[in-house]
């Protein structure tokens, strides 16, 4: 699948709009709480140079030319046997010359996944035929393209109670349009499984098609997904930040080995679970400190003992800086309230990024790559919205890093 440059600049500049977005909501008192809940934050963080040179490492190697050179997206899955899934959305494949830049024009991909061996070595890249996207695109009645962009992804039994184990991978699906919508319309949330252990695409279910004319105001789900007590939280937002406004936060959650049927998914309407996706209410995601500070619509999630942690970068920030600071919020249960923002980092760029004008988004927690000391894993992704020729003269704008975040609280 190829595109041409001027396409992929005009979506990069969109980004900086698409993720200047608060879900801002005044967070009621009184919190009903559970047992061992309370205040969860990060106190401290630490570069974690020794997974970005992993991916560095794989990146640069030559050996094969259709793979991996830097992608964004990367959230994680551990499969059963040990491997690592890293699924990316845009992905880079060709030459890496001498490590560090890309040729001007080189081939890309709308999605991709990453394999990890059980020792964190990455060893290969899984694409469909051509290559091409591993989950293919479509085609609107008009000809336009509609491509597929992964999000989270759980292991999860083939059916419920079945000793068989698959991967369910959320995906995005968007298709092309004009601006406002050059990162394109919000189409449907879809449910692909993979087999295990061979990772064959076995099918795509259209979990959710959301019926509002405006595409400001449908939610696609999959920025985080959790599972707790025999269900999987998926975490969404809608994208009305494509007229200006404040995106907003959703949650729905299905049994497990249920997630590719939408007839089980259950939608939180503020008081209940719901089957009807329209019947979803914002979640109260913290209580804004100068009107502009909040969570991005790529946010991550995940749970601690009783305490539920979302961390996102500040659509804010510090003096009103944009896409600089990682904050938190914590809540007792999925659907919030979520208590916050309080600062985590200012995620560090790579040499040079200042100067190229890169900015942070998309962090996600890796709660599977906990370290010894109980430290999170935390990824961020790197670009720079302006032009897509400083990412190919340096790849290193446009690969995930990682820190190590140190977090106290209850457990």
């Amino acid at each position: 699948m190829k595109h041409t440059r001027a396409t992929k600049r005009a979506g990069l500049a969109l980004l900086g709009l698409l993720l200047i977005v608060a879900l801002i909501i005044t967070v009621p008192s009184g919190d009903p709480g559970r047992p061992g809940c309370g205040p969860l934050k990060v106190t401290a963080w630490q570069a974690d140079t020794s997974m970005t040179g992993e991916f560095a490492r794989y990146g640069n190697d030559n050996s094969r030319l259709d793979d991996w050179t830097g992608g964004d997206g990367n959230r994680s899955v551990r499969l059963p046997d040990g491997r690592t899934l890293w699924l990316s959305a845009d992905t880079f494949l060709d030459r890496v010359h001498g490590g560090r830049s890309r040729d001007a024009d080189p081939v890309w991909v709308r999605n991709a996944v990453l394999v990890m061996s059980p020792e964190g070595r990455l060893e290969r890249t899984v694409l469909g035929d051509g290559p091409g996207a591993l989950f293919p695109g479509l085609a609107a009645p008009d000809g336009r393209e509609v491509w597929r962009w992964p999000t989270q992804a759980v292991v999860e039994p083939r059916t419920p109670g079945s000793t068989e184990r698959v991967v369910r991978v959320l995906l995005w699906q968007r298709e092309a349009a004009s601006a406002p919508w050059v990162f394109g319309v919000p189409r449907a949330t879809e449910v692909a499984t993979l087999a295990l252990p061979s990772l064959e695409l076995e099918s795509v279910t259209t979990v959710d098609t959301p019926a509002q004319a405006d595409p400001g105001q449908r939610v696609l789900y999959g920025t985080a997904a959790v599972r707790e007590d025999g269900w999987t939280y998926v975490f969404g937002a809608d994208e009305r930040t494509a007229h200006g406004r404040a995106s907003r936060a959703h949650v729905a959650r299905v049994p497990a080995g249920r997630l590719a049927q939408p007839a089980a998914w259950r939608y939180w309407d503020g008081e209940d679970w719901r089957r009807e996706a329209g019947k979803s209410a914002p979640l109260i995601v913290g209580q804004a400190r100068d009107g502009r500070r909040g969570a991005t619509n790529t946010y991550t999630v995940l749970r601690r003992e009783n305490t539920w942690l979302l961390l996102t970068t500040d659509a804010g920030g510090p003096g009103g800086r944009v896409l600089t600071t990682v904050t938190s919020y914590w809540s007792c249960s999925p659907q919030g309230p979520w208590r916050g923002p309080a600062d985590a980092l200012a995620p560090p760029l790579p040499p040079g990024g200042e100067e190229a004008g890169a900015v942070v988004y998309n962090p996600q927690a890796h709660p599977a790559f906990d370290d010894a000391r109980g430290r999170l894993l935390l990824s961020y992704d790197v670009n720079v919205l302006e032009s897509v020729a400083a990412v190919h003269r340096d790849v290193a704008l446009y690969r995930p890093r990682f820190v190590r975040l140190e977090l106290s609280g209850p457990g």
